[in-house]
């Protein structure tokens, strides 16, 4: 799920017509103490965080006067809170509070339907609120064919004994607040506390929002950059795996550090799983030799080869790593032999001189460990796979064993790596990338193992030349599946002549602003 920060939270609720307090965004002191000049009175300073405890934290500040909130941003910008770099805080007009209420908005899995909570005690969170006043925590399921009526939040409020004039303000915004969560599709949305000001106003004084990932390319005026739910904002590594998952839905990918920067030689591990269970076993496993995670990775629901492909280049670009290991359930039932072939082009793309263990259990994992033997074996880094037989716990020893001994100095010779043909070269676009074949190397080819390789049976020969045996548009739509047997058969029974262009965009810069 994708978390929203509190002053964007603000800005959805105010779109739909419910107030907030006067302020503005701050990245520098210079600019909170600018706002709070342009308030004119008392204002409270407030990290931008995903975190609980700000206040305890440090990360809220109440100032008097434009200089005091200059200073109090000064002293947040830059601080850490539970792991959270604050890099915004939010200025925003000390309110003067009467009352506070909470309201908050949750997808009920099991009821299958939105449930809206409201308590006529608000400032605390809904758990210590229902623990400490049971009876005044009112809960409503919601049918979506009609949303909340004026009536339904009418009969909410007088159960938390709310009349008159008061009800008709809470109604009219707790309709309004419900229509904001279901237009953005929120997972969970709170509004905590809302509050009743002495004037008479009812003001959305903090705000959480959490949007449905699921729902999120739906949404881009929200300007989300990944859809996952961090507690930290999201490193640049993990926003260029994420675009990776959101522009190809074959197989799922998951991708996220466990640690930033590291020293070489520390135990770090580059992990790379297939399937929750499995790799939850798995990555005991590593934990019980001694490995720590330089990240995690999932990669199954039957995933293309170029999409392994691409998570392996991504794990692979972490500066450091020991070794890297793949290993999920051992059962599982996609195609083990695309994942075989995903791994070894980037092996071979980023010449491998580390020690890798593959746990590659699953459908025709003799083929796939086969695959990885004998397309490794010219690499200064080695490769050891595995199947369904071999635990988890012996390949992490195995791995163990291959660093305790690992000469890190030997980085061999690297492998000549294809440059991309010019673009008169044959070629033609698939999914997520292109094709591209010299055809001039093709006249002396005597194997001519490309066709023959291509399950698909989207190749043909035309004159001892493949091409396409389909439209360019059908390739591109995805009858070309990716599955990069062609482009191993020509390198190495063939005349090298493919190349399977799959660019993961931004990776070298997230690499260069590591190095």
């Amino acid at each position: 799920m994708a978390k929203l920060y509190e002053y964007q939270g603000k800005g959805l609720l105010q779109k739909g017509g419910i107030s907030i307090p006067k302020g503005g965004i701050a990245k520098t002191k210079e600019e909170a103490k600018k706002i709070a000049e342009e308030i004119g009175g008392p204002v409270f300073v407030k990290a931008q965080a995903w975190v609980t405890g700000r206040t305890e934290a440090g990360g809220v500040k109440c100032a008097r006067n434009p200089t005091e909130a200059e200073k109090g941003a000064d002293e947040i910008l830059g601080m850490d809170i539970k792991g959270f770099a604050v890099r915004e805080v939010l200025v925003e007009e000390k309110l003067d509070i009467d009352r506070e209420f909470y309201i908050g908005m949750i997808i009920d899995d099991i009821a299958r339907r939105p449930t809206l909570i409201f308590s006529p005690v608000g400032g605390t969170g809904i758990e210590e609120i229902a623990r400490k006043h049971p009876k005044q925590v009112i809960t409503f399921p919601i049918d979506i064919t009609t949303g909340l009526r004026s009536y339904e939040a009418r009969n909410i409020l007088r159960k938390g004994e709310i009349r008159g004039d008061l009800q008709r303000g809470l109604s009219d915004l707790l309709v309004k607040f419900y229509r904001v969560s279901r237009k953005y599709e929120a997972r969970s949305a709170e509004i905590n506390p809302l509050v009743l000001t002495k004037q008479g106003g009812i003001v959305a004084a903090d705000s959480h929002i959490v949007i449905d990932d699921y729902a999120v390319f739906r949404h881009p005026e929200l300007g989300i950059e990944i859809a996952r739910e961090f507690d930290r904002p999201a490193t640049p590594l993990e926003k260029v795996a994420y675009q990776v998952e959101a522009k190809d839905h074959r197989g799922t990918f998951y991708f996220f550090q466990m640690e930033g920067e590291f020293e070489a030689r520390s135990g770090y591990v580059g992990f790379h799983g297939a399937g929750g269970g499995g790799s939850m076993m798995s990555m005991d496993a590593l934990l019980s030799q001694g490995f720590k995670m330089a990240n995690y990775c999932d990669t199954s629901g039957n995933p293309s080869a170029s999409k392994v492909y691409r998570a392996a280049k991504i794990i692979l670009s972490q500066r450091n790593i020991d070794g890297y290991f793949a290993s999920g359930s051992g059962v599982a039932s996609q195609e083990q032999f695309h994942s075989a072939r995903g791994l070894v082009k980037a092996f071979r793309e980023g010449t491998l001189s580390i020690p890798a263990v593959i746990r590659i259990g699953g459908n025709s994992e003799e083929l796939a460990m086969e695959i990885l033997h004998d397309h490794t074996k010219d690499l200064p880094g080695t490769v050891e796979a595995y199947g369904r037989d071999t635990s988890a716990v012996f390949c992490a020893r195995r791995l163990q064993e291959l660093v305790e001994h690992w000469d890190y100095g030997r980085k061999g010779s690297p492998k000549e790596i294809r440059g991309k043909p010019k673009p008169s070269s044959y070629h033609f676009e698939t999914l997520t990338g292109i094709l591209y074949v010299r055809h001039e190397e093709c006249e002396t080819c005597t194997d001519k193992p490309c066709v023959s390789s291509c399950t698909a049976g989207i190749l043909k020969f035309d004159g001892g030349k493949p091409i396409l045996s389909i439209t360019p548009e059908e390739a591109k739509r995805g009858r070309c599946t990716e599955c990069l047997a062609c482009e191993l058969a020509c390198e190495f029974h063939g005349n090298k002549a493919i190349l399977i262009d799959l660019p993961i965009p931004g990776l070298k810069e997230a690499k260069r602003m590591r190095a």
